[in-house]
């Protein structure tokens, strides 16, 4: 089991709690990312002081149990069984930061006695859901891997639903019979490899590949004869992008840099191609790919107008930078 909160000064048996109650959470699909180790500790102990657990998670209660904690008795439980000393006053902090992602992936359920109170309301109580507080108590078991694998399985996580992971056809990349593609070692031609292998299959209609660039050699595949067809310039690897690709039915030619240390698809590069392709017979679409959302808002500043942005760990989504063109309602 990870450490989760390495730099915490708790006694050993608190500290193992905190970080079991984590590892409960992340294995039901509780995102972490960009969480601090003083947010993810309050949330454990948030999560225990609902479940009711001070040794052992066979202590758990929950809805059935008829266990309703309102957050200023959580902050008291917390401070009487978890070494704290937090601030009576901290309730609203309690209910919009610590409780805030199991109450959204309806681990933990916010309930009153009576049903038209606010959200905020003091009154309200928290609980474990019946479903969560039944797998909760067969953590450090033998049973636990199968009743985790049962609760997850027609479960969509809290992680899913946030990256809003859409379920989306892929279409399989047309490249020469027999051809295969051997990438040196690298970041940027791993990203290449996830452009070939999720972007063009989800966004690229069937495209058929005419170049594709390398990190170390100077291109791993190109089709001289049907890029000139199409109207390109004389060919060499400064000019051209990272990865080229043409879809015949929309008549659409992909320019797709992948970003790993430089290269997005600046105002500058834009134009240098629209010049330089000023004889292609196909309408040109601007791609920069990222390995991450983190990698684009570091670099978000020189992305060009009318071109797109693509990230690897998000791969069914893209950012359009296309002004009003797609203003409307998404359904």
């Amino acid at each position: 089991m990870p450490d989760y909160i390495p730099n915490s000064k708790k006694s050993a048996e608190i500290k193992q709690l905190i970080n079991e109650a984590l590892d409960i959470l992340q294995s039901v699909g509780i995102p972490f990312a960009g969480k601090r180790e003083r947010g993810l500790e309050s949330m454990a102990m948030a999560f225990m002081a609902v479940a009711g657990v001070t040794k052992s998670w066979k202590e758990a209660k929950g809805q059935d149990d008829n266990r309703h904690i309102k957050t200023r008795d959580i902050i008291k439980y917390i401070n009487e069984n978890y070494e704290e000393n937090i601030s009576s006053g901290s309730y609203d902090d309690m209910r919009r930061k610590h409780l805030r992602l199991p109450v959204l992936a309806e681990l933990i359920l916010n309930s009153a006695d009576n049903p038209h109170a606010s959200a905020n309301d003091p009154t309200r109580g928290n609980s474990l859901s019946a479903d969560f507080k039944a797998l909760v108590v067969y953590y450090n078991t033998e049973e636990w891997e199968i009743k985790l694998k049962l609760f997850n399985k027609n479960r969509q996580s809290l992680s899913e639903i946030l990256q809003r992971k859409r379920d989306m056809p892929k279409v399989k990349i047309k490249l020469p019979s027999g051809h295969t593609l051997e990438f040196s070692q690298g970041g940027h031609n791993q990203l290449q490899r996830e452009i070939l292998e999720e972007f063009l299959p989800l966004f690229g209609n069937g495209c058929e590949v005419l170049y594709i660039g390398d990190a170390t050699s100077r291109f791993l595949h190109r089709e001289d004869e049907k890029l000139q067809k199409l109207g390109f310039f004389e060919l060499s690897k400064d000019s051209l992008p990272d990865v080229v690709a043409y879809d015949a039915e929309r008549n659409w030619i992909f320019l797709i840099e992948a970003f790993y240390s430089g290269g997005a698809m600046t105002e500058e590069r834009m134009l240098e191609l629209k010049k330089a392709l000023k004889d292609c017979t196909a309408e040109l679409i601007f791609v920069t790919a990222f390995t991450s959302r983190a990698d684009f808002r570091k670099h978000v500043h020189e992305i060009g107008w009318e071109s797109e942005v693509w990230t690897a760990d998000n791969p069914t989504h893209m950012v359009h930078f296309n002004g009003g063109k797609f203003l409307g309602p998404h359904t």
